[in-house]
């Protein structure tokens, strides 16, 4: 295993899920695509719940970016980072690519996930939509104030049609932002394509199941059972305040670097969109995904690396600070230490 950290290409690492998809991601990482591979998760260092190996991204030479990080820390991650969040990179970078709706769900917070899991991160998550179908819809949020029992009895019931319908959904398209707060059910429409940022975790809880490829009552509920499951789930509606914030755009026909989310992000994770102009960007740890162009990267401390459209970079502190040129993409980074 080398243990000095270089800017590094990541293999696609798309795996089975229980919904459909994953051809987009195919075709964009030069991966296996679909039918039933609708993600791919990108520098992780997570695994899927309950598994040992499944979804942890490796580098170039096979050696498991977790492992590497783990056997030198402060190249990767920078001293400040190590002081706050120990070894841990805060963050997991996704694409999704459901050919078909994804279920309606949601993820426990820090708090709970805490006292019930015993593990230190929620999941809090946000989209990039990078495509969407025309009038495609994501579900945020209870349209209205539900009562715990209520949700018990449909999902009790399998009741899609019941909980879609209690959902507050809104039209998407590429360029949107969405920020998802832990606790909130959600859904997303298929045939959205979306670069997703979240806490490092696997945490889901389905409230539906019916024509998907999971038995949600086995495996639907973090192995806590439904009655303690559902009171990680926030039963009350976004607030005006809260809907204001959750969803922001991003430019790219803007010619400096800018950042995709609101200030509400921040605690969790980072996100710019960078335009290849040359402006510097500072260092630490990060994943850039290459959207357009071909260019190069070049780093204070590195040689250049020539990039284009579907690579995807896993960028360590010691690296320096670095500037893109003729091609431009999405720079994800945990929370600022």
């Amino acid at each position: 295993m080398s243990t000095e950290p270089v800017p590094t290409k990541l293999p696609s690492n798309q795996f089975d899920h229980f919904y459909k998809g994953g051809y987009r991601i195919g075709k964009l990482r030069n991966g296996p695509g679909g039918p039933m591979r609708p993600e791919e998760w990108i520098g992780s260092t997570t695994t899927r719940f309950g598994e040992d190996s499944t979804g942890l991204s490796k580098l170039a030479d096979g050696t498991l970016l977790k492992d590497a990080i783990d056997v030198n820390p402060v190249p990767w991650l920078g001293q400040k980072h190590l002081d706050k969040f120990g070894t841990s990179t805060e963050i997991l970078v996704k694409l999704l690519d459901p050919d078909q709706r994804l279920p309606v769900h949601y993820h426990p917070d820090q708090k709970f996930a805490a006292e019930k899991l015993h593990v230190n991160h929620g999941k809090t998550e946000a989209w990039i939509i990078l495509e969407a179908p025309p009038k495609a819809r994501v579900g945020l949020g209870f349209n209205r104030q539900m009562e715990k029992s209520e949700v018990a009895a449909l999902v009790a019931a399998h009741d899609s049609e019941g909980l879609l319908d209690s959902l507050v959904f809104t039209e998407v398209t590429a360029g949107d932002a969405v920020f998802v707060p832990a606790g909130i059910p959600h859904a997303i429409e298929s045939g959205i394509f979306v670069l997703e940022l979240q806490e490092p975790t696997d945490l889901s809880i389905l409230l539906e199941w019916d024509g998907f490829a999971v038995d949600g009552d086995k495996d639907g509920h973090l192995n806590l059972g439904f009655d303690s499951a559902l009171d990680a789930l926030r039963l009350s509606p976004l607030s005006e305040k809260e809907s204001s914030l959750v969803i922001s755009k991003f430019d790219t026909a803007a010619d400096s670097p800018h950042s995709i989310f609101q200030s509400v992000a921040d605690p969790f994770f980072r996100a710019d969109y960078l335009t290849g102009n040359g402006e510097a960007t500072p260092a630490g740890f990060g994943i850039f995904l290459c959207l357009s162009g071909t260019g190069k990267l070049n780093f204070h401390n590195y040689d250049q690396l020539p990039v284009a459209i579907g690579d995807a970079v896993v960028i360590p502190h010691s690296a320096g600070s670095f500037q893109i040129n003729g091609c431009a993409g999405i720079l994800c980074r945990p929370p600022e230490a």
